[in-house]
């Protein structure tokens, strides 16, 4: 199996991903209020989501990824789809991300000192599917088994989708990322990365020590990284730090801006940090991420400054 992430580190330390996919829609004027989220711009404007996967490659992205995370069957379904259509909807989100760096890629200044991007089909956790939280919360009153065949249908669909690799970000508990670990098994040719959400410096959002996350992911062969997602920045580093003494799979960092969402409104509220976000990303290289970028809330304009950073002379552009 062809691990994509080690292919692009065997040649620089550090994998710049994209930034918020939803909202940079809505920033964009798109109105998300639906529990399909993001999805429900595949069904009306997916122009707009492939003009934002290619602003990202021009920020710097070595990975866009996709806009499938809240895009499972059971929400389509209540929205009145057909399984086969909710699952072309599902590539379709794929061909978006691929034409957009297809795009990008045919300009030749745009491939100086760069790799050709990845693709990364984002698999949200059971919560998204829910729509009310639960990605912040954990604590599902259902089985891994049942965990499992939540996540087959759509990993069927995306493993063949022409997707570099699988995203399973958010998830809120070591549970679900170990029920989707041994679903990466019934397709042995498909490479993730998991991104936990956490509530601390020490905790995923359902209480488990990511310390124990990070043993107990460490040596499977189809994680390509692991690493935190949609938490607020202050408490990455140390979120690394405890991950990195029990696992040398590449680290990801992408956190939200550092505003608070609250679940229940389904907004966010206050402002981020002092210290700026690409400055930010220079601890989080420190304390071992190689795939760095952001989640909710960060835009085009932060990828560009992440991208801009020093990180020790490792980007072929500095």
């Amino acid at each position: 199996m062809q691990n994509p992430i080690d292919d692009f580190l065997a040649e620089r330390h550090v994998v710049i991903l994209d930034g918020a996919l939803a909202t940079e829609l809505e920033r964009r004027g798109a109105n998300l209020a639906d529990p399909l989220w993001s999805a429900k711009i595949l069904l009306e404007q997916p122009d707009l989501i492939r003009s934002v996967h290619l602003d990202y490659f021009l920020a710097g992205a070595d990975v866009a990824t996709t806009a499938t995370y809240q895009a499972t069957f059971e929400a389509f379904e209540r929205r009145g789809l057909a399984r086969e259509a909710a699952a072309q909807v599902m590539r379709d989100a794929v061909d978006l991300a691929v034409a957009a760096r297809e795009q990008f890629w045919r300009v030749p200044a745009n491939r100086v000192n760069r790799r050709r991007p990845l693709v990364a089909a984002s698999v949200g956790p059971y919560g998204a599917m829910l729509a009310d939280g639960s990605e912040y919360r954990g604590h599902y009153a259902v089985s891994e088994h049942a965990l499992r065949e939540f996540h087959r249908p759509r990993l069927q669909v995306l493993a063949r989708s022409g997707a570099d690799l699988v995203a399973c970000e958010t998830i809120p508990c070591l549970r679900e990322a170990l029920a989707l670990v041994r679903l990466l098994e019934e397709f042995p040719s498909l490479s993730a990365w998991i991104g936990f959400s956490c509530r601390d410096g020490k905790r995923t959002c359902e209480g488990d020590l990511v310390a124990d996350c990070a043993a107990a992911l460490h040596g499977c062969p189809q994680v390509a990284a692991i690493g935190v997602n949609c938490t607020p920045p202050e408490f990455v580093g140390d979120l690394l730090g405890d991950m990195r003494s029990h696992t040398d799979t590449p680290l990801l960092a992408y956190p939200n801006s550092g505003e608070r969402y609250d679940a229940a409104a389904k907004s966010w509220h206050g402002h981020a940090g002092p210290v700026s976000f690409a400055e930010q990303s220079q601890s989080w290289y420190a304390a071992g991420a190689r795939l760095i970028g952001g989640c909710c809330r960060t835009t085009p304009r932060d990828i560009e400054a992440i991208r801009r950073q020093d990180y020790g002379s490792s980007l072929p552009w500095k």
